[in-house]
């Protein structure tokens, strides 16, 4: 019995991918972050932030957020900043898909939709100008040390525990980066030679959740000594491998988790032997009015 449903962010599943992977000496395990309870990975980031700044006094009930997401980050502030009876106002693409709007709605927060044209970059252009005034507290998942110490307090050890401390790589999408670099620290220091991977789309391909930034735009907590390797897969990879993970595995996800599951794949049939872990960032529910599933 949980006193309330902040208890049930992480400590999500692993699970052993059975038809995926055709190297015999190497396993793949999947960690399915859509079990939390706002359906991503994001939850954690958007706990912590919340949680830590409301400890150090930065904000209090009274406080109006900002936010520029692409719609997980959004959704699991939407649901913790209810739950703290704080007002939020999230900020994303007019693009997004009509779930994740209607999900944070559904949560009580304020959406601004920004132009398509102007990508997840104008959204936060405007989030940011709008916190200039004065008038709100902005989070900042791209610059805020909470987003990755998230991961490095929560994350990372599940993977290390339910791996029986045998993890050699793991494979992670790179959006705001928080999971990636919050894994690679905890994992790191309990075993320098686990590599990490980043996955990043080609530079013709757009997927949800996984970007290139332009340098104006890259995350300031990304430090890229904190990733091994990264591997780029297309807009078809990654959405031929989210059909095949509901197909040939059940792990109904978004295109994000088909493209860091289309370079674990890649990596496993290249490696002599090892133990795989990649990350499934979200659920597949929030891509039915798109094309991926069709």
């Amino acid at each position: 019995m949980n006193d309330s449903i902040l208890d049930i962010v992480g400590n999500t599943p692993l699970v052993k991918a059975k038809r995926l992977v055709e190297n015999p000496n190497v396993e793949l395990y999947f960690k399915l972050e859509g079990q939390n309870p706002g359906g991503s990975v994001k939850d954690r980031a958007a706990f912590n932030m919340i949680k830590s700044a409301l400890d150090r006094g930065d904000i209090n009930n009274k406080t109006r957020l900002i936010e520029a997401t692409s719609g997980n980050t959004g959704i699991a502030l939407a649901m913790i900043a209810g739950i703290f009876g704080l007002e939020i106002e999230l900020v994303m693409p007019e693009n997004s898909t009509i779930e994740r709007v209607q999900t944070m709605r559904a949560y009580g927060a304020k959406v601004t939709l920004t132009d398509a044209d102007g990508g997840i970059e104008g959204s936060r252009d405007y989030a940011e100008d709008k916190a200039k005034t004065g008038d709100y507290f902005m989070l900042n998942q791209f610059g805020n040390n909470d987003n990755w110490k998230a991961h490095y307090k929560t994350t990372g050890p599940e993977i290390w525990n339910d791996t029986n401390n045998n993890i050699t790589h793991f494979v992670s999408s790179m959006g705001t980066t928080g999971t990636i670099m919050g894994t690679s620290t905890f994992l790191k220091e309990k075993n320098n030679e686990i590599q990490i991977i980043g996955v990043q789309p080609t530079d013709d391909s757009r997927i949800p959740g996984i970007r290139k930034w332009p340098e104006a735009y890259l995350p300031k907590i990304f430090n890229p000594k904190k990733v091994d390797r990264v591997l780029e897969v297309s807009q078809k990879e990654a959405e031929e491998m989210t059909r095949r993970l509901a197909e040939e595995e059940g792990i109904f996800a978004g295109m994000s988790s088909g493209g860091a599951a289309a370079a674990a794949v890649r990596l496993c049939n290249e490696l002599e032997s090892g133990l795989v872990v990649s990350i499934v960032c979200d659920r597949g529910d929030r891509y039915l009015s798109s094309d991926l599933f069709a």
